[in-house]
């Protein structure tokens, strides 16, 4: 068995014992009939039901490569992905949720996509289960917003059932809550990305972790990626376009402060030069901070290593 053949399904687990029993013998019968090589990976995000008890025994019982990854504390879904990340081997990884919501017999038309040269499929539940005002309009709305800062095509940036070709995963480091906009960071670094119509199915047991308590945050999370897409290699753009329009603006208070007193008289104090002052004193730290981000995302990426381009391993080798 060759890393480069296998195909590595990552699933965070936090409390579904009830639904992963049912879940994971659907998703072996999915993985055989691909006819290639997999292994299971499970993250545990410390249950506090059975849900470890459950999972250990299964891979007790199951002939296939099972790994089963515990954290020590809750670490949250984006930590439970990059772990599931770090100890794939296969050169294919595909994501699921571990209620049952996601039906792995969608698995296989993920991967046709990557086939044909595409790096990244995500899912798309064109027909949403669960409750419209509670769930699928706060996502329709989140994914129209997605598609309109960044223009990648995708229309569920919610959905974990998605499929990455392992090159591409190791340019991507995650943070926050960053999981869910994994296509958005694969594009960012020139990845091909692609969706396919899957199932939604209604959950079996136990109750949904997700709400619209969590549209704030998502909205959130858009507003910080579209700045580290857009700026993250040079902030400096960004802080330095407002302050010298703030600058300009204050200069441009002092020369008309300044024609008054020269044409018609009177006292240079006024409410004109104490809003030019601060004009000026917010332009000139913005100035600041941009360069302080400049010298701050630099140091950033000596530490992280992150490469500044990626190179297809389709693309013919030249001498």
């Amino acid at each position: 068995m060759t890393d480069a053949a296998m195909i590595s399904v990552v699933l965070p687990v936090h409390n579904e014992a009830g639904n992963l029993e049912r879940l994971f013998r659907e998703l072996i019968a999915a993985m055989e009939g691909v006819g290639r090589p997999f292994e299971v990976i499970f993250v545990d995000d410390v249950s506090t039901d059975a849900s470890h008890a459950v999972i250990s025994r299964l891979a007790g019982e199951s002939r296939h490569r099972i790994v089963v990854l515990r954290f020590t504390r809750r670490f949250g879904q984006t930590a439970a992905l990059a772990a599931g990340f770090d100890h794939a081997r296969g050169e294919i990884v595909v994501t699921m949720d571990a209620d049952g919501q996601n039906d792995p017999s969608d698995i296989p038309q993920l991967l046709r996509p990557l086939e044909e040269g595409c790096d990244v499929v995500s899912g798309w539940r064109v027909k949403r289960a669960g409750a419209w005002f509670s769930r699928r309009l706060p996502s329709q709305a989140a994914n129209a917003i997605t598609r309109r800062l960044f223009g990648v095509p995708v229309h569920d940036i919610g959905c974990t059932l998605k499929a990455y070709r392992r090159q591409v995963l190791t340019q991507i480091h995650l943070s926050g809550e960053q999981h869910r906009f994994l296509p958005i960071l694969a594009a960012w670094v020139g990845a091909r990305v692609t969706e396919v119509p899957v199932r939604d199915r209604v959950r079996g047991h136990g109750a949904s972790k997700y709400g619209l308590g969590r549209t704030i945050k998502v909205l959130l999370d858009l507003m910080t990626l579209k700045f580290l897409v857009s700026f993250g290699s040079r902030p400096g753009y960004v802080f330095g376009v407002v302050g010298l329009l703030l600058t300009a603006a204050g200069l441009g208070l002092a020369g008309m402060i300044a024609l008054r007193v020269a044409l018609w008289g009177g006292s240079w104090i006024s409410p004109a030069i104490f809003l030019m002052a601060i004009t000026l004193v917010c332009g000139v730290q913005c100035m600041l901070m941009g360069l302080l981000a400049e010298f701050t995302i630099r140091i950033y990426q000596e530490l992280s290593r992150r490469p500044l381009y990626l190179i297809r391993r389709d693309a013919p080798a030249r001498e």
